[in-house]
């Protein structure tokens, strides 16, 4: 049973600037470090700051009926299966939840410009 459907997309210019702006503030702020090690280490180190971005804000945004008051930037980590694909680490209050009888489930595209992403969160079974 589908509990959540979010969905994101942003402008990888964006996340730039906030950077240019803000420096590790908004790095800090926003990523995990193994999110910054993976990102800052490629070459086109907007695009995959902005797809995390975008993946955390999709995820905010299906827990919203549900778990959002123990969402937070760092309450989630975004990773690559060896084979490409984006999937989310939680940590803290937030994994007990979603670990218990839910599942989430990721997926980020972008292009040129823009990074978007979608999240939907359902019940295991």
């Amino acid at each position: 049973m589908v509990l959540g459907i979010g969905i994101d997309i942003i402008e990888i210019a964006r996340i730039k600037e906030s950077i240019d702006k803000y420096g590790d503030s908004f790095l800090n702020k926003i990523y995990t470090q193994n999110e910054l090690d993976y990102c800052l280490a490629k070459f086109n180190k907007y695009q995959h700051l902005a797809a995390r971005f975008a993946a955390k804000e999709a995820i905010y945004k299906a827990l919203a009926t549900s778990w959002e008051k123990d969402a937070s930037w760092k309450s989630m980590e975004i990773i690559n299966e060896p084979n490409g694909l984006p999937v989310v680490k939680f940590f803290g209050k937030l994994k007990d939840f979603v670990e218990a009888d839910n599942e989430i489930k990721i997926s980020i595209s972008h292009s040129e410009h823009y990074v978007t992403s979608v999240a939907i969160i359902f019940k295991k079974n």
